[in-house]
């Protein structure tokens, strides 16, 4: 890339954990980043907030702006600040340290973390979510903007097939993203409630304008595939010029994708959007057991496979920034 070439941009779509990696990792290059943040959570901080105020679960949102954030208070950095005494003290905080920093004590504000009623306080200010998350992303400094996937709460069902021989009931239907995290068994498929929702219209736009859209890592059922339930999203994945890249998680998910193969999550991806096209799969090179199976599988995509060592040294079930990063540069041909 010249100098003066536009900066490319790039559209992640996930939750949790999953996306906050991707993010971390785009955060690396010289893009603009643009997030899609499931918004089907119900459990924990998000699902008491859900419930009270009918606002979007802010947890997942909060996270993605965690991963963006770049800015610090007057002190951040270890200049002086004053302290409640009146003396210099060092302040080493970030906004992302802020946002993720979960409320202590036994009351009613037990297990929040700061960033899920900052946003929701902002939900209510502006009654619209997307000015709300623009806000606090200015707040801290985010190097990106994040976005709902929906401009309303969704709830997810899925089958899980029981994997106890002996259960009269093979396949069960189970209603809400906490509940099927924490039924045993596999998940079959997926699907929202209300069914054909409608899509944050600027998440469609950034997908429609992105020169790269990544799917993954993350819970495959739960936080990735969820957005090719929603029509507009759906439509818009399908008919933009960009790269589509489908980044597989390093080791299957209890209760999700127990026993998948790399070749299992690419296939049940297909299966919820059949018109998706996907041009590039990233795969961690120590996590791939077949990988000669695997690059038949990407060829019949037909899809570019991009094989790399991106997990952290040491630690093989996280994503490691810096390697993902060049993974990601390669698969959506950034630099040409």
């Amino acid at each position: 890339m010249t100098p003066f070439a536009a900066r490319k941009r790039v559209v992640a779509l996930g939750g949790g954990h999953g996306l906050f990696a991707s993010l971390s990792a785009l955060r690396l290059l010289d893009v603009e980043i643009t997030a899609v943040v499931t918004v089907a959570d119900d459990g924990g901080s998000s699902g008491r907030i859900r419930r009270e105020l009918g606002v979007l679960p802010p947890g997942d949102l909060r996270m993605a702006l965690a991963a963006l954030a770049t800015g610090g208070f007057s002190g951040a950095g270890g200049s002086d600040v004053l302290n409640g005494s009146g003396h210099s003290a060092t302040s080493m905080l970030s906004w992302s340290q802020v946002l993720q920093h979960r409320m202590g004590g036994a009351g009613a504000l037990a297990g929040h973390p700061i960033g899920n009623l900052l946003l929701t306080g902002l939900m209510e200010l502006h009654d619209d979510a997307v000015t709300a998350l623009d806000d606090l992303a200015v707040l801290v400094g985010a190097r990106g903007r994040v976005l709902p996937m929906s401009p309303r709460p969704l709830d997810l069902i899925a089958e899980v097939d029981s994997v106890d021989a002996d259960d009269p009931i093979r396949t069960r239907r189970i209603r809400g993203q906490s509940s099927i995290a924490a039924t045993s068994g596999r998940v079959r498929s997926i699907e929202l409630v209300p069914p054909a929702p409608a899509a944050c219209t600027e998440a469609v736009r950034a997908i429609m304008r992105a020169d790269a859209v990544l799917l993954g890592p993350g819970s495959w059922f739960t936080s990735v595939i969820p957005h090719l339930l929603v029509p507009d999203l759906a439509d818009a994945l399908v008919r933009t010029s960009a790269r589509r890249i489908t980044i597989l998680n390093l080791e299957p998910q209890v209760g999700e994708t127990d026993d998948f193969s790399p070749e299992q999550h690419l296939r049940v991806l297909t299966e919820h959007c059949p018109r998706l096209q996907v041009n590039s799969v990233i795969a961690d090179s120590a996590s791939v057991a077949d990988a000669h199976s695997l690059e038949r599988f990407t060829n019949e995509l037909p899809a570019r496979l991009v094989l790399a060592p991106i997990a952290e040294a040491g630690c093989g079930a996280r994503h490691d920034p810096s390697r993902l990063s060049q993974a990601i540069a390669e698969a959506a041909e950034l630099d040409e």
